[in-house]
């Protein structure tokens, strides 16, 4: 037996004994799995605690975990959108998951994505906010199409084209493939900015409007522009605009709004014109108005609306009074389901949960009840978990916001004893690229496997170098250059809990690759020409300089167009972090100021060194390795 060979017998003996698998170089090719996406929801019922946001066309499967450990108690369901125009309308997906059901709230399916948009919600009463969207791209390749953004300046213009008072910057992108990330401006010489509302412009005088947008695969659109001005607005309006309300809907004999009011709010100015209308429901935040607005919340309301005018003055506030009453007069549908792992005799071994769910198409469901053998009635909030061994009967019942009440629904059932006492049995296999001491290059994957024989397995958990303990669900990749420690277990559905289990394994870093530019250009700054930007000319990562990247020795039909040219290169410096946006503002001035292009002569340009001199400074990134 050779030496390597005698020290791989020998590793892998000492490996098993920890519980760690190393990777067969043997072991059989297995297919790709189709893509798949992960949602998650807990405690909260506005938001999905995870989502994916973008994903490739092709057949994929769906996870879906609303589980104890995710700090669930309550059902949730990921529901795809086949209605609302604007979205994808061909995946029919409508999972209900429970962190007490007969899963323990782990679901997953197969759905096949067309490119496009989906939109994704909760159908579960009061979760109405836990809604997204989730892009599709054609899976064709990378996106490397940046986003189209175009700017649209309104106001009101003088005779001589001039906004007056004010002038509004109005900002739209769209991106066909993975979707827009973020819309920016620069107003003047401003910093670059956020776009998320129309921009107003009142200060008089010139205005240039820098604009640009990235799409979620990181590309940028070529800068826009556009210019304009403002001059101030007729002298001497004082008089604020006049503004009315219109309150609309269908009545009953006292006057009150069935359902639904609708208020509509008009304005005028005979001076510099509205600028805009305001309003605030009840005591809600003042809201730009837009559009007439439905109150739908039974209940007394008051609507109060303002105006301002392009002078800047401010209508006196207005009120509008009025109350909503329900026309529901049918009461809600309740329902119930008991899950748990059941024996030959159809009982619940060890534990049964019910789940209640009611729904209500008019008014909405106002509270579900419940009572267990005979005890008071109590409000339903979660799934019921129940150990008590003997018979059991739940009756329950639904009230909707209108104070209609369901008629009462039982469930019966019985728990029994559980026999199962032998704990999971769970295993691990830690996979990636070894180098020849056995650690792993750049990444290591963790995946976990557990069997039960009895009432099934649980959960797995594990912990990663001395941390929390974490539920298990898909293989777990760890990046972070050292030594690790894992430590693992698993649980079966009648609490029995294995022996905890560990090992160790080491990631390093990849050996660095050859030096694309032997003969680097390593001056102390960024040159171009005989213009010296102050920056410091270091490496870009793989033995290029700044000064190496950017070409400045080729023929330019003009200034601009060399300018144009160093503006693309220095912003993927700036993506690529190695320069900051301050440092490529200074290069962009040097190639300016170089006078570079066209035929205008230009000055001789500082010879680079041929050879990398040791009295030359070259930086180089050097990545830190942990030990």
């Amino acid at each position: 037996m050779s030496p390597r060979t005698l020290v791989a017998a020998l590793l892998a003996a000492a490996l098993a004994i920890l519980g760690l698998v190393l990777p067969s170089s043997s072991a059989p090719a297995v297919a790709a799995p189709v893509q798949t996406l992960e949602w998650t929801a807990g405690a909260s019922t506005d938001h999905y605690l995870s989502a994916p946001s973008t994903a490739v066309a092709g057949e994929t499967t769906i996870l879906f975990k609303n589980t104890e450990a995710l700090g669930s108690t309550m059902s949730h369901t990921l529901t795809f959108d086949t209605s609302t125009e604007g979205y994808n309308h061909d995946v029919n997906l409508n999972i209900l998951a429970n962190p007490y059901d007969e899963q323990n709230g782990e679901h997953q399916a197969t759905v096949t994505l067309t490119p496009g948009k989906y939109r994704y919600y909760c159908t579960i009463q009061g979760h109405s906010k836990m809604v997204g969207e989730l892009v599709v791209t054609d899976g064709g390749g990378a996106d490397t199409t940046p986003p189209t953004v175009t700017a649209n300046v309104t106001g009101t213009k003088d005779t001589a084209g001039n906004y007056v008072g004010s002038a509004t910057v109005n900002l739209s992108a769209s991106d066909s493939q993975s979707g827009v990330d973020k819309v920016e401006y620069q107003l003047d010489s401003g910093a670059w900015t956020a776009y998320t509302a129309p921009v107003v412009v009142s200060a008089a005088g010139s205005h240039m409007v820098h604009y640009r947008a990235s799409d979620k695969a990181g590309n940028v659109s070529p800068e826009g522009m556009s210019s304009f001005s403002v001059v101030t607005g007729q002298p001497g309006d004082t008089t604020p605009p006049t503004v009315t309300a219109e309150v609309t809907g269908n009545k009953d004999a006292s006057g009150n709004y069935l359902d639904t009011a609708t208020v509509k709010l008009t304005a005028t100015d005979a001076g510099s014109g509205v600028d805009k209308v305001e309003y605030k429901v009840d005591e809600g935040a003042w809201t730009a108005y837009t559009a007439p607005v439905a109150v739908s919340a039974p209940g007394m309301h008051m609507v109060s609306y303002r105006a301002s005018d392009k002078a800047g003055n401010v209508s006196p506030e207005g009120m509008a009074h009025f109350t909503i009453v329900s026309s529901d007069t049918t009461a809600p549908t309740v329902t119930s389901e008991v899950t748990g792992t059941k024996d030959a005799a159809g009982n619940y071994v060890g534990k049964a949960t019910v789940t209640l769910t009611a729904t209500d198409a008019g008014s909405g469901v106002g509270k579900v009840e419940y009572n267990l053998d005979g005890g008071p009635w109590l409000t339903y909030s979660a799934p019921l978990a129940l150990t008590v061994v003997g018979a059991h009967t739940v009756n329950y019942k639904a009230t909707d916001k209108a104070g209609n009440v369901s008629a009462e629904g039982t469930a019966t059932f019985t728990i029994v004893e559980g026999d199962d006492s032998t704990a999971p049995v769970v295993s691990v296999v830690v996979s990636g690229d070894l180098d020849g001491s056995w650690s792993y290059i750049e990444d290591a994957t963790i995946n976990l496997t557990a069997t039960d024989t009895g009432s099934g397995v649980d959960k797995i958990e594990y912990k990663l170098d001395g941390g929390a303990w974490t539920v298990y669900t898909v293989p777990v990749k760890v990046t972070a250059l050292g030594t690790h420690t894992l430590t693992y277990r698993a649980s079966d559905k009648a609490g029995n809990v294995s022996a905890e289990q560990g090992g160790a394994f080491t990631i390093v870093a990849a050996p660095p690759g050859p030096d694309a530019c032997p003969d680097s250009d390593v001056r102390d700054t960024v040159i171009l020409g005989t213009a010296d930007s102050q920056v410091e000319n270091r490496d870009t990562g793989n033995g290029c300089t700044i000064n190496d990247v950017i070409d400045d020795e080729s023929d330019y039909s003009s200034n601009d167009q060399f300018v144009t040219y160093v503006r693309a290169v220095t912003q993927e410096l700036l993506d690529r972090e190695i320069i900051s946006s301050d440092e490529r503002n200074l290069i962009v001035t040097a190639a300016i100021d170089s006078g570079i292009g066209g035929s205008t002569a230009e000055p001789e340009p500082q010879k680079r060194p041929e050879t990398k001199s040791p009295g030359m400074k070259k930086v180089v990134k050097t990545p830190i390795r942990d030990v």
